[in-house]
């Protein structure tokens, strides 16, 4: 334990899994596959957020949460599985923003405008090119599509856009931008 996980820590003494996750809302897992069983997801508060993060296998097999719980939203580090939740979407954006702005840091503000980015994204009427990327015949908001997928062109100017306008606002750019003027210039990129 140390002080960053303390902060997330339930309680004063470590529990087992199973009580924990007793009502909980939400679980977050990086660790290790298979520690999460049916019988935990259903001990959950109503609509839980599932996100078993263990790569290649999760913590509980996807098709098995969500036959257990269908009112979940649960998202895995995997690409041949919805909702994958992967730095793929962040990192790279993130450093673009902040670069193409000569951010001096990169703070929270700038990671919270990346998320909410990615956010509004997800909201967006999704490109054919993408659907023919993943072999779909549509994909919308909802429990199964809740960020973008890794390959969406649009990632890039949506997000580093934000990030790099975050900067000038936080007072971190050295540089100032034109943020639609450089969203735009982004959008032309990508074709």
């Amino acid at each position: 334990m140390f002080p960053e996980k303390t902060f997330f820590a339930n309680g004063s003494k470590p529990d087992i899994l199973a009580n924990v996750l007793a009502d909980a809302d939400v679980f977050i897992g990086v660790s290790v596959a298979n520690v999460v069983t049916p019988e935990m997801l259903l001990r959950m508060a109503k609509d839980p957020i599932i996100f078993a993060m263990a790569n290649p296998d999760p913590e509980i097999n996807y098709e098995l949460a969500k036959k257990t719980r269908p009112d979940a939203i649960v998202a895995t580090g995997r690409s041949d599985i919805p909702n994958q939740i992967n730095n793929v979407l962040g990192f790279p954006y993130i450093f673009r923003g902040a670069l193409d702005v000569r951010a001096r840091k990169i703070n929270d503000e700038m990671k919270i405008a990346a998320s909410l980015a990615l956010s509004a994204l997800a909201h967006e009427q999704v490109p054919q090119s993408v659907l023919k990327a993943y072999n779909l015949i549509s994909l919308e908001y909802g429990r199964d599509y809740i960020v973008p997928k890794a390959l969406d062109p649009r990632v890039n100017a949506w997000e580093s856009s934000a990030v790099a306008e975050a900067a000038i606002k936080t007072g971190v750019a050295r540089l100032p931008l034109d943020i639609p003027a450089y969203r735009q210039k982004l959008i032309r990129s990508q074709k």
